[in-house]
């Protein structure tokens, strides 16, 4: 309700004959922005709905309510709750007051340069600038190594010994890792843990698999969970990320950047003037004093001292 409220001194909503052809059903849903309700002859179209309702969440860029949702419905009923408060403003005739009239040019002032905003970015922040970007910002990424390794899990020492005795006659490890790897997350893979790095690992498992070489099979080594062997299947320089994993830092940096660079630009053509603060802030005078200054004696002039025999 308050969000209506204040919205009641908007600009003045669309009127159905500036919008509608003559015969025309208002409610016609086949249009690219249909309207969605009619209030007292003015029109609340698709677009005025899905604004608000992005406007009202944490993600301006986000998607907006599909017609039909709840969010959509709530935000409808708003606006027109908003658009009655707004029509019976004007019928009052308040829209004519002074305070009114200067609320209506900064929400004005507001609309236009969030048009400008947007129509920039528009032109700035396109597939074209974004993939310029990201193939620059990957160039800077430093990307370490990665290695894919399988291991064989089990509980004692003994085991592990055992199942490496049975590697070295040249056992397959993926098969020994099936039937005898307590891993059950990896087992039936052949124990294959993928491709990981060292900080996406344990650091006693890192520190070994890091140091076996690609075709090896490590010495048994013990962990929180277990004694393990591994052998190493590969190793890669790490894969930098994806343009669809960075496309939304970009976008929203590069926004970000260009925005201050409009405004920067702006302000360095413009003549900005600022009232002097201090005339504001500085402390009024004390009750008394401005008398008291005004009572003081003045300079005594020469003259014959009236204490003094003449």
């Amino acid at each position: 309700m308050l969000t209506a409220t204040c919205a009641a001194c908007g600009p003045e909503p669309r009127r159905t004959a500036e919008d509608f052809e003559p015969g025309r059903s208002g409610l016609s849903l086949d249009e690219a922005d249909p309207v969605m309700a009619r209030v007292d002859g003015t029109m609340i179209r698709r677009s005025d709905v899905e604004r608000e309702a992005l406007a009202q969440g944490d993600d301006p860029a986000g998607s907006p309510p599909e017609p039909g949702s709840e969010e959509f419905d709530r935000v409808l009923e708003e606006l027109i709750d908003q658009r009655l408060l707004a029509l019976e403003a004007r019928r009052r005739g308040l829209n004519q007051s002074e305070e009114a009239r200067r609320r209506l040019a900064l929400a004005e002032e507001r609309i236009l340069g969030n048009v400008l905003v947007e129509t920039a970015l528009a032109d700035a922040v396109t597939d074209e600038t974004i993939q310029r970007i990201y193939e620059e910002q990957i160039r800077l990424i430093p990307l370490g190594e990665e290695v894919r390794a399988r291991h064989i899990l089990v509980q004692t020492e003994e085991e592990a010994l055992a199942i490496k005795a049975l590697l070295d006659q040249g056992r397959d490890f993926a098969e020994l890792a099936v039937a005898m790897s307590e891993d059950q997350a990896t087992r039936l893979e052949g124990g294959d843990l993928g491709y990981f790095s060292r900080e996406g690992i344990l650091p006693a498992f890192g520190a070994v698999a890091f140091a076996t070489p690609e075709g090896g099979v490590s010495e048994p080594f013990r962990t929180e969970f277990g004694w393990h062997l591994l052998t190493v299947v590969d190793r890669r320089r790490q894969p930098p990320p994806s343009l669809e994993a960075l496309r939304p830092n970009i976008a929203r940096f590069y926004t970000f950047d260009q925005l201050e660079s409009l405004i920067e630009g702006l302000r360095n053509e413009a003549v900005i003037e600022r009232a002097d603060l201090s005339l504001l802030l500085a402390p009024a005078p004390a009750d008394g004093e401005e008398e008291t200054q005004e009572a003081a004696p003045g300079p005594v002039e020469d003259g014959p001292d009236p204490d003094q025999p003449g």
